[in-house]
């Protein structure tokens, strides 16, 4: 006869150090994706002038680590149930290692590019799996106290990507100028990889489960040909080139979207796309994570190309905005989005359009003599509006969503908030390079009021999103 006994409390003890090892290497994986889609929002003109890339690698250098995230996280989810979270987990952190290596070093523009690609493809794959490996180890209560931390490691992180680069650039260590940005994830991922080969559990998983690649593909070959072109346009001007692969990036959208009406296994399901609130909340999502993402970076150039500011002062000068981004945020998700619902979508919008407004009037009246610090309280509002309306988006969206429409909801909104970021990012930059003919201070004002135009524009799409987000957390 087999006698059950209790665990000694050694072995309870090793168990639980083994969990928040877990959670700390989970933390980790978040937190280098957090501050690696962010650094380049400061460090970005002292690259291209370093590598003589000018305004086109600017325009890239965001969103290619954005664009292979958003097209590939869905799959990367997939590819982990099908092949094992571990194993999923051990190929991105040590890929996006390995690609950090190569940004770190790259001797010029293209290959930097391709290194940022590199990052958000492997990213996609690490990401996904940090989520399901905690699901599956910890306790109920473990969890709770888990997604109780994500919110300020990741909200840290996205104040200390910016300022991380700022302060690196200035200091430049060693004489390497921007590059340790890069490699110093050769330190930290070499450090997760060797702790998720040694903590995560062993998993075969499911072989059964079906990954649509060509689905996948399609999207990439869309949003590549809108990017590009975009870019490309912008830049050189609208010629043939440009024109054609907009119109190849909407064909193969098309495609896309037939693809997911059709395919037995798609990567958005079916009735999710039929559903009016979801898809209204998505069309939301798109306007503001553009606008809202755009508008970030390029204040970011204002600050250093327009008011001459050093790339540490121009993170600093940041900071207020991206402290009223994550103090709203965490007012958001700690009971305003249960209360307000939808209306703390009108709330935020309305607050970021009066925080760009009082930018506009400053920006108006003092042009390129503007103080950084005159910028704060205003920066703050925007901060405010953004962190109110980024956060609540994405919960509301799954008001209408059923338990079983949940995850892939989840995973579909994610996607967009990184494709959307890639593209306000390249067109907003755009059209602050297009303006900044006539001067910074005129490209800066054109900027914010073509924000305000799209972020306006989106209010009345508001109405038709849920009107409260569920009413339990859905994972």
């Amino acid at each position: 006869m087999t006698v059950l006994t209790e665990p000694t409390t050694d072995v309870v003890r090793r168990s639980s150090h083994r969990v928040w090892a877990i959670l700390a290497l989970v933390l980790l994986a978040d937190a280098l994706d957090v501050i690696d889609a962010t650094v380049t929002n400061i460090a970005a003109p002292t690259i291209a002038d370093e590598l003589h890339g000018g305004v086109s690698l600017i325009k890239w250098l965001g969103p290619a680590y954005m664009l292979a995230m958003g097209v590939l996280l869905l799959v990367g989810g997939r590819l982990g149930d099908k092949f094992g979270q571990r194993r999923l987990f051990l190929i991105g952190m040590g890929g996006f290692t390995l690609a950090s290596a190569v940004a770190g070093f790259s001797p010029d523009p293209t290959l930097l590019i391709a290194a940022r690609i590199a990052q958000g493809a492997f990213g996609a794959l690490l990401i996904p799996q940090g989520m399901a490996i905690m699901t599956k180890a910890f306790s109920r209560d473990m969890l709770a106290k888990a997604f109780g931390l994500f919110g300020p490691v990741l909200g840290l992180s996205s104040v200390a990507g910016p300022v991380l680069a700022g302060f690196i650039i200035s200091a430049d260590l060693f004489g390497l100028s921007w590059r340790p940005i890069f490699l110093i994830n050769l330190i930290l991922g070499s450090i997760g990889l060797v702790l998720a080969a040694k903590i995560l559990p062993r998993d075969g998983g499911d072989r059964t489960t079906v990954v649509d690649g060509w689905g996948s593909g399609l999207l990439a070959v869309a949003m590549i040909g809108l990017l590009y072109g975009l870019i490309e346009g912008s830049t050189n001007g609208w010629s043939v080139v440009p024109v054609t692969s907009i119109t190849v990036g909407v064909l193969f959208f098309a495609a896309f979207a037939y693809r997911q009406r059709t395919a037995a296994h798609p990567l958005i399901m079916p009735s999710l796309l039929k559903n009016r609130g979801f898809t209204s909340a998505m069309l939301v999502g798109l306007a503001v994570f553009a606008a809202g993402t755009g508008l970030i970076f390029v204040l970011s150039l204002f600050l250093q190309e327009g008011l001459h500011a050093s790339p540490r002062d121009a993170s600093l000068g940041l900071v207020p905005l991206t402290v009223g981004l994550i103090a709203a945020a965490f007012a958001a998700m700690g009971g305003l989005v249960s209360k307000f619902g939808r209306r703390l979508v009108v709330i935020g919008l309305a607050v970021a359009l009066a925080g760009c407004g009082w930018v506009l009037v400053l920006v108006d009246h003092f042009g390129t003599s503007l103080s950084i610090w005159a910028l704060a309280p205003a920066f703050i509002v925007v901060g405010i509006g953004s962190g109110l309306s980024f956060t609540t988006i994405p919960t509301v969206a799954l008001g209408d969503a059923t338990p079983d429409e949940a995850g892939s909801a989840s995973g579909s909104l994610s996607s967009i908030q990184q494709l959307a970021s890639a593209i306000g990012s390249a067109a907003v930059t755009s059209v602050f390079f297009h303006a900044a003919t006539s001067g910074l201070a005129h490209a800066m004002k054109v900027t914010l009021i073509v924000v305000l135009a799209i972020t306006a524009l989106s209010l009345p799409i508001v109405a038709l999103m849920p009107r409260q987000a569920p009413s339990e957390p859905q994972q």
